[in-house]
């Protein structure tokens, strides 16, 4: 596929750093509503052109849009794109709200064409050994998971942050779906969840590049505590927090009837995976035995690549949107005091066999 990205702020160079290794896809040309942003990274990309956003979505040469915009334009992007007759994989959430994730995912199917959403962490081997792990019966039936990211905040190494503090912001919008689709993943699809949320300052000083020491009001909850109900019976615990220092849990535990995984962190691809058995002596590291060899981010684009028409992507829409359906709820809950029931649903996404991109395809 000839991919097209929207969207040249920060998080584009962990694209380019892996998109010439994946052999399903080709880069083709970029877009921004800072044309010199574009242009500058076209520099350092022989053959691929600068464009504005309506050339790029006019061109026939691109088949995929890579949107890579900041949340709150995910959805005008991708909708864009689907009107245009082109495939989508965005970046994380895969819409602002849940009515907007729906629209994208209605557009898309309408127009026989396929949405995949970040984060693809999920694709690599540390979550997909967990995975293996836990369908090779080794902890037993699944009761409990926890899952925990804790940080002072994002302003203080993003030079332009002021996305990640206000509504489709926060830590759960941003490093929430990492987590919950990992949990998704492992545990299979939310049925309902219950919330809590604060935020403890109304503003946030940026501590690095040509804004430092400006100040950015803040109006979504920097600190959310989550419990999610799978359809399974299993309970996981979510918290999220851009007020704390740091911590030291493990930033995924699986708890069965006879064993308990440490996963890795689901914003990386790799990682060791603990297992502690049932009367056994500690933990002891698993070998890896899934997932995709070395990725990084663009795998996802990849493996959607790599799908059969009519199937869905491991890291498609379906997934991107029970997710976001689950976070939205516990903002729901967190703000009504009542429990949530989640009204979507997805298929549990097919394991990744231990394989490079191409041997993996399905």
């Amino acid at each position: 596929m000839n991919v097209g990205i929207v969207g040249c702020g920060n998080i584009i160079a962990q694209y380019l750093a892996t998109l010439p290794a994946l052999d399903a896809l080709r880069l083709v040309a970029v877009a921004d509503i800072d044309a010199a942003r574009a242009e500058s990274v076209a520099a350092g990309l022989p053959g691929v052109r600068a464009l504005s956003v309506q050339a790029l979505m006019d061109d026939d040469e691109v088949d995929l849009v890579l949107n890579l915009t900041v949340p709150a334009a995910h959805a005008q992007v991708a909708l864009a794109a689907i009107a245009s007759g082109k495939h989508v994989y965005g970046e994380k959430p895969l819409a602002a709200t849940t009515a907007e994730g729906r629209e994208v995912l209605e557009a898309a199917a309408a127009a026989g064409v396929m949405v995949g959403s970040a984060p693809d962490t999920v694709l690599g081997t540390g979550t997909q050994t967990a995975r293996r792990a836990i369908d090779d019966g080794l902890i037993g039936r699944p009761i409990s998971a926890t899952a925990t990211m804790m940080c002072p905040g994002h302003e203080r190494w993003h030079p332009n942050p002021d996305f990640y503090y206000v509504p489709g912001g926060g830590p759960l919008l941003d490093m929430g779906p990492y987590y919950v689709s990992a949990l998704v993943t492992l545990l299979g699809p939310v049925a309902s969840v219950m919330g809590a949320a604060s935020h403890t300052r109304s503003e946030r000083t940026i501590a690095s590049g040509p804004r430092a020491g400006d100040a950015i009001p803040v109006s979504t909850d920097t600190h959310v505590t989550g419990v999610l109900v799978h359809e399974s019976g299993a309970l996981s615990t979510l918290v999220m927090s851009f007020d704390a220092v740091a911590t030291k849990a493990a930033n995924i535990e699986v708890h069965g009837e006879t064993g308990s995984l440490i996963v890795p962190d689901p914003n990386h691809f790799d990682g060791e995976v603990l297992l502690h058995r049932l009367g056994g002596d500690g933990w002891e590291t698993l070998p890896v035995s899934g997932g995709y060899i070395d990725s990084g981010r663009g795998y996802g684009v990849q493996d959607l690549a790599l799908t059969a028409p009519g199937q869905e992507p491991r890291a498609g829409g379906r997934l991107a949107f029970h997710a976001l359906e689950i976070m939205e709820s516990v903002l729901q809950s967190a703000h009504t005091g009542r429990a949530v029931t989640i009204t979507s649903s997805c298929e549990r996404p097919s394991p990744v066999p231990l394989a490079r991109p191409a041997v993996a395809a399905h």
